[in-house]
């Protein structure tokens, strides 16, 4: 998967001195002193690279951090490659990071071996954790305990061509059937495609369990069975049968947003990322955004959310608590949100900034209660590999879905048992 919403995962500002002062009472922290103005605490905060703007404000926020909290200085490191290899061998060797970031997709598995401070004895009512969005808060949780705190988020929704749609008179479609027809009349031979489509698990997993199936059981792949296979068929059948749908490179393009971009696909299913992308290198097209059809009557879309962690084996844990408490709360958050770059993962903060109200993010605020998080058990690695691998044969009319989906669990739950 093209990870652009990765650039677009940021932090930021609230929570007083006097809020926190109590909030570590029971976190087993014997850490009582968080520094001096004149000899102040540092903490490290690692994360990936971002876009110049976006890095300008992050480096915004932390100042207003330091400048609240005079007692404590961040340093804040990029790794600009292989970031979990990097930090994975960082923690072992038990030079990790105090505080860094966190993909919910890699969640699970790094949860599972104990390196992350729990951060429920430090959370405080004023804190409302409530907030947050609920799907966000628990890609972070196992077993009803919160390991890290969303940072922001994008969902998917369906991105469509205003003039294309006017020329041939056609409605936004509320429905996937309608969203099929619909790419019919809107398909210009090869010049044209009425729907530009992602062949990977992270666009396709809320489609594949549109009809009851489960992609993943008891951690291991799922994907070859019957409900799940039956759900993603129309999928690749607008691709092979009806000819109306094509992915990027079938059009010489790198990903769905710049397929629509070069307005050779009238409608794609993309995130927040796109939108300043599209008004930055396409500004002549016109473009709305919807809500994505619903399938067997039912909302469906997916969540991509990245969160702030503590390092279990900090020593500085009271100060890289009051780092991720400033940079996930309200007012912290409206700050780095303000610009649009990623959601608010607060509920609040989007309301407040109007985003659920804004004529293109709002339908990417909306999917956000029934969003599947692109998160699911320590092995999604590995089962989406697999998939990813083998559902482009179908994708391409080289084999039955059915047996290419088949060949890609047996090989994905080997892997898992062989680990």
């Amino acid at each position: 998967m093209k990870k652009k919403w990765l650039a677009g995962m940021g932090i930021t500002v609230m929570l007083t001195g006097s809020v926190l002062a109590g909030c570590n009472s029971d976190s087993g922290s014997e850490e009582v002193n968080t520094g001096t103005v004149e000899d102040p605490i540092e903490i490290t905060l690692a994360g990936w690279g971002s876009s110049p703007e976006e890095a300008e404000l992050l480096q915004q926020v932390l100042a207003d951090f330091e400048e609240s909290h005079p007692t404590i200085k961040v340093k804040h490191e990029v790794i600009a490659d292989q970031y979990m290899d990097v930090i994975k061998t960082r923690l072992i060797g038990e030079e990790g990071p105090d505080v860094f970031y966190l993909d919910a997709f890699e969640a699970p598995g790094l949860i599972e071996t104990g390196v992350l401070e729990p951060l429920d004895s430090y959370i405080t009512e004023e804190f409302e954790v409530a907030d947050f969005e609920k799907p966000l808060l628990e890609a972070f949780q196992k077993d009803g305990t919160t390991y890290g705190l969303p940072k922001g988020y994008s969902t998917l929704a369906l991105f469509y061509n205003k003039q294309m749609f006017e020329e041939a008179n056609v409605s936004v479609p509320t429905t996937w059937d309608e969203l099929v027809e619909v790419s019919k009349t809107l398909t210009q031979g090869t010049d044209v495609y009425g729907f530009g489509q992602n062949a990977e698990l992270a666009r396709t997993y809320f489609i594949a369990e549109s009809l009851g199936g489960k992609v993943v059981v008891d951690n291991k792949a799922n994907y070859a069975s019957e409900d799940v296979v039956k759900a993603l068929q129309p999928y690749v059948d607008q691709h092979l049968v009806d000819n109306t749908a094509a992915q990027p490179s079938d059009v010489g393009a790198g990903w769905t947003g710049e397929m629509f971009g070069q307005e050779k696909a009238a409608m794609v299913i993309e995130g927040n990322w796109a939108i300043p992308y599209l008004e930055s290198t396409f500004p002549e097209v016109e473009f709305g955004t919807a809500e994505i059809p619903t399938i067997n009557g039912k909302n469906g879309t997916m969540a991509f959310t990245v969160s702030y962690v503590m390092n279990a084996a900090s020593e500085k844990k009271q100060a890289s608590w009051e780092l991720i408490s400033y940079l996930t709360g309200k007012e912290g958050m409206e700050t780095w949100t303000s610009k649009g770059f990623e959601l608010p993962s607060r509920q609040s903060v989007a309301e407040k900034l109007g985003f659920d109200q804004d004529e293109l993010r709002g339908a990417l605020v909306a999917g956000a209660s029934y969003a599947t998080v692109w998160s699911e058990g320590s092995n999604l690695p590995i089962i989406s590999t697999n998939f990813n691998n083998q559902f482009v044969s179908a994708y391409l009319g080289e084999r039955p879905l059915d047996e290419a989906l088949a060949e890609a669990q047996e090989t994905a739950n080997k892997e898992i048992e062989n680990q």
